[in-house]
């Protein structure tokens, strides 16, 4: 194998990595602050990192005043919209439903581009689609069909399905314009200014009370550091490298490295229905990524 090639598979293996150990650290984090200071934190300090890291690199450019108004509509979705129902459904759920729940983004956006770009969709995806979903039921119901996770948790988690396959939708108007990394630096920054009014509202007077420890702030900059600033570069240059479609597939590993760290370090047993769930779910996840004359996004990234 090409040395190049190694490091273009190292660089998405260690983004998928950190995503997929985003959901135990949010779990922490959640130990000791809201959801809401959570988000703002990690949106705050990932994109002072961006800004440097796109500054360095010369990523930065002028934006028109129409697509600066775009990349806010962009923003709103992702990461405002989707961090809301993130973060509020990981406070109610584990971390292995909520990232079971969050992989199966990729399995409808290209739903959503044949209904708003008109793209061709094979019997693959369809399949895909189908196994996928009956996985993550077979996931979170009973077997009296009540739902075994928080309900309310599960809605916050599908809210912010919704909102990254918008987000995805929306993203490709830009995304052969602007470099995946310039897109996410601009989107944390205008996230980190919607979520500000939230956090001075809700959350300010109740950080204030919590007395500042490393247990509590160490997860928040792993979250910022590594789930939100080069969780992204890796996974910008692996998608230079080999293309989106490529890319995307190893996103499917995510829920795996959640449910094995969710053992050893959160101490959550993976019972069998959860094991069957996932392979349910990656066995839809994989079909439903095959391109065969169907969607090929230019930038799946989602803020994990």
């Amino acid at each position: 194998m090409k040395q190049e090639n190694i490091r273009t598979y190292l660089a998405l293996s260690f983004a998928m990595f950190f995503w997929g150990f985003s959901f135990i650290w949010f779990k922490q984090a959640n130990e000791y602050y809201p959801p809401l200071t959570i988000v703002f934190a990690r949106l705050l300090i990932s994109s002072v990192l961006l800004l440097f890291y796109s500054w360095m690199k010369a990523y930065l450019i002028k934006i028109s005043r129409k697509e600066l108004l775009f990349f806010l509509l962009l923003s709103l979705f992702n990461p405002f919209f989707y961090f809301i129902g993130e973060s509020m459904g990981l406070s109610r759920v584990s971390s292995t439903t909520g990232a079971i729940i969050i992989a199966t983004i990729p399995v409808f956006v290209p739903f959503a581009a044949h209904f708003f770009h008109k793209e061709k969709l094979s019997w693959l995806n369809y399949a895909g689609s189908v196994i996928s979903f009956t996985g993550v039921l077979f996931i979170i119901l009973r077997k009296d069909l009540s739902i075994a996770a928080s309900p309310t948790g599960v809605l916050f988690l599908c809210f912010a399905v919704f909102s990254a396959v918008v987000y995805t939708i929306l993203l490709r108007k830009i995304s052969f314009k602007y470099r995946p990394v310039f897109i996410i630096t601009i989107q944390n920054l205008f996230g980190t200014i919607l979520f500000l009014p939230l956090f001075l509202i809700t959350d300010l007077k109740i950080i204030k009370q919590i007395p500042f420890s490393t247990a509590a702030i160490l997860p928040v900059l792993e979250l910022a550091i590594f789930a939100s600033s080069f969780a992204f570069i890796f996974y910008a240059y692996g998608i230079k490298k080999i293309g989106a479609g490529k890319a995307s597939i190893f996103t499917n590993t995510i829920p795996i490295f959640t449910a094995v760290f969710s053992i050893f370090i959160l101490g959550d047993i993976l019972t069998m229905q959860i094991v069957v769930g996932i392979l349910i779910v990656i066995t839809g996840l994989f079909l439903s990524q095959i391109k065969k004359g169907v969607f090929k996004s230019t930038e799946s990234i989602h803020q994990d």
